[in-house]
């Protein structure tokens, strides 16, 4: 067994409010869902621990707000991930078409050393539902043309999400072994949540 220290991956997820970001964080940490639809306020994070090439790796899974009026406490964040995961729903068009300003938001916030080389990852989500209005060649395309890997995912039925994480962490750790960064064995707490002035939360059904 080897002795070297254990290696911290910072990911962020984002995407639009209610595409199912907290939803794909908790499927692939804990393999739970639940239909009751509650927004985060700011940002929160899970960690996972994963055998990546022989490598035990920690991945900190960053859960952020897709509110609009949220994005402001993002810098904050953003800085320091290894991974950018994109997230949409593939019945919420508008979802789609928000993922370009995501991208460009992030590498503005995050200020990677290499941006062209940033390794982002696209989950399609909610793929279980029978209202699809993003087809599959037009999401790839997108992907594809950002050169990103592409997941079609359900968060509710686990479809995809184990193996888009793992293709996440492969690529974050790539990058941290490009980058050599300095904040990989950084200790933090277990669970942060920033509240709103108005933290109240609203329950619907979510997929």
């Amino acid at each position: 067994m080897s002795t070297r220290k254990k290696v911290l991956l910072k990911v962020i997820i984002l995407g639009d409010s209610g595409v199912g970001k907290t939803s794909l964080m908790n499927q692939y940490v804990s393999r739970k869902f639940s239909n009751q639809y509650k927004a985060t306020i700011g940002a929160d994070f899970l960690t996972k621990e994963v055998m990546v090439d022989d490598r035990l790796v920690t991945m900190q899974i960053w859960d952020t707000a897709g509110q609009e009026r949220f994005q402001s406490l993002g810098v904050a964040f953003y800085r320091g991930a290894d991974c950018c995961v994109l997230v949409f729903d593939v019945s919420a068009p508008s979802s789609f078409k928000s993922l370009d300003s995501w991208r460009d938001e992030f590498l503005i916030q995050a200020s990677p050393r290499e941006p062209e080389n940033f390794p982002f990852v696209c989950l399609a989500n909610k793929v279980d539902l029978d209202n699809r209005s993003v087809p599959t060649k037009r999401s790839s395309a997108w992907a594809a043309s950002k050169q990103m890997p592409y997941f079609e995912t359900s968060a509710k039925e686990g479809l995809n999400v184990e193996n888009a994480f793992l293709t996440i962490a492969k690529n974050a750790l790539a990058q941290e072994t490009d980058a050599a960064g300095s904040d990989l064995y950084s200790e933090f707490p277990d669970h942060i949540t920033i509240n709103a002035n108005n933290g109240g939360s609203n329950s619907s059904k979510c997929c």
